[in-house]
């Protein structure tokens, strides 16, 4: 299910919040898991089973790690064998594929015959569902978290359907109290609404008209230098505006329910560095990469090589865990290698001296640059996007009609939209704080309503991150 559809805004929620605010708190978060397996398995029924599996196993493994009496021995029996298992899963469905085609391609260049290849179903939101569970076992085993008070809080944790298949990541340390207990007010679930609203119109109402220009250009055969920027430039606000969006409607949807979670956004086209931007974008995957894998593989602690290395491992299993395509991993190693040269400068960029404007431009440039890979089906299609951005391509008769669908008034009104929205400051969950107060009210509604109008005329759009 799709938190911009109608089947979500119109029957799912209402009816979700109407059993939810009267039953027993003791009986809360068995509804919130009972649902949230109904939200989950809407497109794919068995994809509730593995969830449900792993559920029961990482709840186990969880146990064992914090059994009274239990060995050193046995407890890091108990994290490795979790890990793993996790891991495989995880593996098999999103890796596998792409290692058999690649181990394809290399057994065809040694003249060697291929082998048949399993097509797999991904399984959607794997990722971010086996983050949180691993996230709960390290910590368990680090003694950073206490077990879970019983199977019902730790598998609504688990499938909590406001951030269950997009995130952010959250980690059970931060919603351990909230499960046993939290408080319900009236300005709360105000707030809530409020910033699911302001998300829900970021999604519809700029990432989608974003991702139709941005698709045009992507598929356009020869598409001319000025259009390949409009293109990537689209492209770079429907994904922060798509992802933003879902955030945003998760942290609404969460507080609704009387949990904070923490905000996955802050301003990132605002960045003075890469450094910086890695501050301010994706913040929940940032911190679990940071503390559950750059710190263990030692951090800035074994010297300047070491920390560069690190780096970089990070930043590619980081681009790698966003899909199984050679384009991410070297989306990935394209940030690593950006994040090592700032950190060999002292946490400086090379344009760290130029006015904060330009620093903010040149940064975005090179965001920019990073998106070709992360959008193009496949290298050499970035490598041909790349030579159109730079007049190495040049454009065909058919640009002409690629014009006429990019540059309506409508997608141009858009744009500057979203240029306007991505360079300030305030964000969605600074303006909701007084959501309750008329004015803002009288704003949200009428945003609402032509968003919901909006949607209406639109074709089915997921949100981007759901194939991650």
């Amino acid at each position: 299910m799709v938190f911009t559809t109608h089947i979500f805004i119109f029957y799912f929620l209402p009816l979700f919040l109407l059993v939810y605010f009267n039953l027993p708190h003791a009986w809360s978060n068995l509804w919130i898991t009972i649902a949230s397996y109904i939200f989950y398995g809407w497109w794919e029924p068995w994809f509730v089973c593995l969830m449900f599996f792993t559920t029961v196993m990482d709840f186990f493994w969880g146990k064992v790690i914090t059994r009274p009496g239990a060995t050193p021995a046995q407890r890091k029996i108990a994290l490795i064998a979790c890990c793993v298992t996790n891991l495989s899963f995880l593996g098999f469905f999103k890796y596998y594929m792409f290692s058999a085609e690649t181990l394809n391609r290399l057994l065809a260049m040694a003249g060697h015959e291929q082998f048949r290849v399993l097509r797999v179903v991904l399984p959607i939101g794997i990722s971010f569902y086996t983050f949180h569970s691993l996230t709960y076992i390290v910590d368990l085993y680090r003694g950073d978290a206490k077990p879970a008070r019983s199977f019902t809080n730790f598998s609504a944790f688990v499938a909590l359907f406001p951030d269950l298949v997009a995130g952010p990541i959250i980690r059970y340390k931060t919603l351990a109290a909230q499960l046993d207990y939290r408080e319900h007010t009236v300005p709360r679930f105000a707030s809530g609404i409020a910033i699911f609203i302001l998300g829900f119109a970021k999604k519809i109402l700029l990432a989608n008209p974003m991702g139709h220009v941005a698709d045009a250009v992507f598929n356009a055969a020869q598409p001319g230098a000025l259009d390949a920027w409009v293109g990537v430039l689209a492209y770079a606000f429907q994904i922060y505006f798509d992802f933003c969006g879902y955030s945003d409607m998760a942290v609404g949807l969460g507080r609704m329910l009387g949990f904070e979670y923490l905000k996955n956004f802050d301003a990132p086209y605002l960045a003075q560095s890469i450094t910086d931007l890695w501050r301010r974008w994706h913040i929940s995957l940032s911190s679990v990469l940071r503390d559950y894998l750059y710190y263990p593989l030692g951090g800035n602690r074994r010297g300047p090589t070491r920390t560069y290395f690190n780096l970089a491992v990070v930043m590619l299993l980081g681009g790698l865990w966003h899909g199984a395509k050679w384009n991410f991993i070297l989306w990935g190693g394209y940030h690593g290698l950006l994040l090592a040269y700032e950190r060999w400068r002292g946490k400086q960029s090379l344009y760290g001296r130029l006015p904060p404007a330009l620093r903010v431009a040149i940064t975005f440039l090179l965001v920019l640059f990073s998106w070709v890979l992360f959008r193009a089906d496949n290298l050499t299609e970035a490598l041909h996007y790349f030579g159109a951005m730079f007049g190495l391509c040049p454009g065909t008769p058919a640009s002409a009609l690629l014009a006429a669908d990019i540059y309506t008034p409508l997608a141009m009104l858009v744009m500057l939209l979203c240029v306007l929205f991505v360079f300030q400051p305030t964000q969605a969950h600074e303006w909701a704080k007084n959501s309750q107060t008329w004015p803002r009210v009288a704003m949200l509604v009428p945003v609402f309503v032509f968003a919901l109008v909006v949607m209406s005329s639109q074709a089915f759009n997921p949100f981007l991150y759901f194939q991650f």
